[in-house]
């Protein structure tokens, strides 16, 4: 099949190859190479689009793409092309819609943890709040593929660990940055939220997205150390960098009453690793499908779907991204268990499923381009705005 769909939001868009053909890898920059195949699945055909990248490499690496705010969405061309990428694909899963909060805005931010350029930029929402498909048994929210400062990729949890301290005692953080906080908790919002409504944050319950929104809310500016504001109503617009906003629901917000203007308060947060002690460069959320060369229990094997997976080899020198073309001869896809089995056969030994359908897509930027070129067909026909996504960089 050679259609293409034409120009797709000022990306230019590569027509899928001849169905069977597996083409060579292509170089796209040293230690970065291309290649595109079909894969037998069981609702028919589908079309792989591979990057392999050698982590080994010192002139590559590979980083979260991401708007510059939290609650924000891009096409993953626009943030490649921004950051400056050679390669990238879509990432984790996102808050797109809330149909069942009518008002309310849905903020884009993704579901799990997030770490940019070594900095964390967010902490995971509840289980009950995400979105995506069901989770493998074993798995939660907090799941991260990332990459050390070491240049080693793996899979890991990564847990918010933070502290509110006040006159009247220390409180234990439960969100940063999220757009949906536990029930009866406080969270924190930084300048890296952006300007969305914070609102999003009080709907739900632990174990019910859909749940009716908190009316029992409060929430604090907290600058230079000190409290300057109070509202009992979620706030929007830019946080200004040195603020911190404390955002409380039912016990949590019972908790911020207590406080007045003035007040010390003094705010810290990290994301701890439960395995690694190796600091994170980057981390992306999801779900694990592929530990030590076998698939988690459980994979889902009856839903088939255009999909997006990153993966490891060669104890995490060397990292595989692949994302399936939605074109309509390919749009069937695969189920979970068929991708961890295809990943299992290149060779991976670890895998992780990020956002799929519609926002499934992977750009690569020739060699003297100025942009990045759309690799496989969007199922939507058009790049669908999205949280974050993986950029692959080179200094060559």
């Amino acid at each position: 099949m050679v259609t293409a769909f034409g120009v797709l939001a000022g990306a230019a868009l590569a027509g899928a190859a001849p169905a069977g053909a597996v083409p060579a890898g292509r170089r796209i920059a040293p230690g970065v190479t291309y290649r595109q195949f079909d894969v037998a699945a069981a609702a028919g055909p589908a079309h792989a689009h591979l990057l392999t990248v050698d982590l080994g490499d010192p002139h590559v690496r590979v980083d979260l793409l991401y708007p510059g705010a939290v609650a924000a969405r891009a096409t993953v061309s626009r943030m490649a092309d921004s950051a400056g990428a050679v390669a990238g694909v879509n990432g984790d899963f996102f808050n797109i819609t809330e149909t069942q909060h009518p008002g309310v805005e849905a903020t884009g931010a993704s579901v799990g943890p997030a770490i940019a350029d070594g900095h964390v930029l967010k902490a995971a929402v509840p289980d009950g709040q995400r979105f995506g498909p069901t989770l493998p048994q074993g798995t939660n929210t907090q799941d991260v593929f990332g990459v050390g400062t070491d240049g080693r990729a793996r899979l890991d949890r990564l847990s918010l660990a933070g502290t509110v301290t006040t006159p009247e005692g220390r409180l234990t953080l439960k969100g940063l940055n999220q757009y949906a906080l536990p029930e009866n908790s406080v969270g924190a919002f930084t300048s890296r939220w952006g300007s969305a409504s914070r609102e999003r944050a009080v709907c739900g319950t632990d174990t019910r997205r859909s749940a009716p929104c908190s009316t029992d809310t409060y929430e604090v500016q907290v600058r230079d150390g000190r409290v300057v504001s109070a509202a009992d109503t979620p706030g929007s617009g830019s946080i200004p960098a040195g603020t911190t906003v404390l955002l409380g629901r039912e016990e949590g917000a019972r908790r911020l009453r207590k406080l007045g203007v003035g007040d010390a308060v003094t705010v810290t947060h990290t994301l701890v690793a439960a395995s690694s002690g190796v600091p994170y460069a980057f981390a992306v959320g999801g779900f694990p499908v592929l530990r030590d060369g076998t698939a988690l229990s459980g994979l889902d094997d009856g839903t088939s779907a255009v999909r997006t997976v990153v993966g490891f080899k060669d104890g995490g020198r060397q990292m595989l991204i692949l994302a399936l073309d939605g074109a309509a001869a390919y749009r069937t896809g695969m189920t979970v268990a068929e991708e961890a089995a295809t990943m299992c056969s290149l060779g991976a030994s670890d895998a992780f499923n990020l956002d799929g359908g519609g926002s499934t897509e992977l750009v690569t930027r020739n060699a003297g381009a100025r942009a990045v070129t759309v690799r496989n067909h969007p199922s939507g026909g058009a790049e669908r705005p999205v949280a974050n996504g993986i950029g692959v960089f080179s200094d060559r």
